[in-house]
C-alpha cells in the first residue's frame, strides 16, 4: 500500500478510501465486516462514512452504516487505532428543527452522536457534507473548535464544496488562527471533470487533500457497454440515459482499456490517481473480490500516452479562466 500526507496535514492515509455507504443497507453487516477485515490487510487505513448512511437519504435506517462500523471497532484487534476514520455532519437526522445543517448546535449533537454510534472517544475527519449557506462560517468555526478543544475531532473537511466556498472557509479561518480545512470530497471521474474549472485549483492553492467520490461514475467506468452487452435497452431510465448520452465515449474507452489490457475500472482508479491534487479515491466494493480488484490500481502507471488518449476521450478543463478566456 501508497501512504501519503492528507493536504498540509500530517496525517497519513492510503491512496485509497475505503467508502461504506453500502454498508448495513446494500451489503450485510458481516459481509461488511469481511470488507474492513480486508481493507486492513491490504494497508488501507482510510474508512469514509457519514451519520446519515444505511439506506436511502431521508429513510428511516439513517446511522445505520456508522453503527455497522462501531461494532466492528468493538471487536477489538486495533481496529480502531489502525483506521483513520473520516464521517460528515449537515444532513437530516429526522424531521425536527436543527437535526441537520452546520448550525453549532446541529454540529454539536451530530457530532456526539457519531461517536456514540462509533463507538470511539474521537472522529479522525470531520467533514461537512455541504456547504450551509444559512450558517455563518464564524458559527460553524466556533463550534469545530470546541469539538476539537474537546478532544471530539482532530481534523475538518469538506465535501461537495465549490471553489469560493473554500476560499471563504479559508479565509475565515486564517482569520482566526485555526488550521481550518484539511481535505475537499468531491465528485470526480473521468466521465465528470468539472471541479478541474475551480475547485481543484482552490484545494491546490490553500493545500487540501481531494478525495474523489464515485471515482467509477456509479460503475459506468467499470465496463458497462461490455458488461451488460444487448441488455442496454432494459437498464433503469435514469441510468440509461447516461449511457445513451456517452455510448461513444463508454465504447471507446472500453476498446482502449482492452488494448491496453486493463479492466476500466483499474484505468479509472489509475487516473484519478495520477491527477496532482488527488489524495485518495474513495472506492465502494461489495465484496472482498471488488476490493482486491481496485487494489490493482495502485500498480498501474500511465504515461504521457495512455493519458493523452483518455483525455481525447474524455475532454477535461483548463482551471478558470483560461478555460473559457484567454
Amino acid at each position: 500500500m501508497e501512504y501519503t500526507k492528507l493536504g498540509r496535514s500530517g496525517l497519513s492515509v492510503s491512496r485509497l478510501c475505503l467508502g461504506t455507504m453500502n454498508f448495513g443497507w446494500t451489503t450485510p453487516e458481516d459481509e461488511a465486516a469481511d470488507i474492513m477485515d480486508g481493507a486492513h490487510d491490504l494497508g488501507i487505513n482510510f474508512f469514509d462514512t457519514a451519520n446519515v448512511y444505511g439506506g436511502p437519504l431521508g429513510g428511516d435506517r439513517r446511522g445505520c452504516t456508522e453503527e455497522v462500523i462501531g461494532r466492528w471497532f468493538a471487536r477489538g484487534g486495533r481496529r480502531r487505532e489502525r483506521t483513520v476514520v473520516a464521517t460528515k455532519v449537515f444532513q437530516a437526522m429526522g424531521s425536527w428543527p436543527n437535526e441537520g445543517g452546520l448550525s453549532a448546535l446541529n454540529i454539536r449533537h451530530a457530532c456526539d452522536a457519531s461517536l456514540r454510534r462509533l463507538q470511539t472517544d474521537h472522529i479522525d475527519l470531520y467533514q461537512m457534507h455541504h456547504v450551509d449557506r444559512s450558517s455563518p462560517w464564524d458559527e460553524i468555526w466556533e463550534a469545530m473548535e470546541v469539538l476539537r478543544y474537546q478532544g471530539k475531532i482532530l481534523y475538518v473537511g469538506s465535501s461537495n464544496f465549490g471553489g469560493w466556498h473554500l476560499a471563504k472557509a479559508q479565509e475565515r479561518a486564517t482569520q482566526r488562527s485555526i488550521l481550518g480545512l484539511v481535505s475537499e470530497q468531491s465528485l470526480y471521474n473521468l466521465l465528470e471533470r468539472t471541479v478541474e474549472l475551480e475547485v481543484l485549483p482552490a484545494t491546490q492553492d490553500y493545500g487540501l487533500g481531494v478525495l474523489p467520490w464515485s471515482p467509477l461514475h456509479g460503475g459506468l467506468l467499470g465496463g458497462i457497454v461490455r458488461q451488460v452487452g444487448d441488455g442496454l435497452r432494459r437498464l433503469e431510465d435514469g441510468v440509461k440515459a447516461i449511457v445513451d448520452a456517452h455510448y461513444e465515449q463508454l465504447t471507446s474507452y472500453e476498446d482502449v482499456c482492452e488494448k491496453w489490457g486493463e479492466t476500466p475500472s483499474t484505468v479509472a482508479l489509475a487516473w484519478l490517481l495520477s491527477r496532482p491534487a488527488v489524495t485518495a479515491p474513495i472506492i465502494g466494493p461489495r465484496t472482498v473480490a471488488q476490493l482486491e480488484h481496485a487494489h490493482c490500481a495502485l500498480d498501474l502507471r500511465l504515461d504521457d500516452e495512455q493519458l493523452a488518449v483518455l483525455d481525447e476521450i474524455f475532454p477535461g478543463h483548463q482551471p478558470a479562466p483560461e478555460d473559457y478566456a484567454w
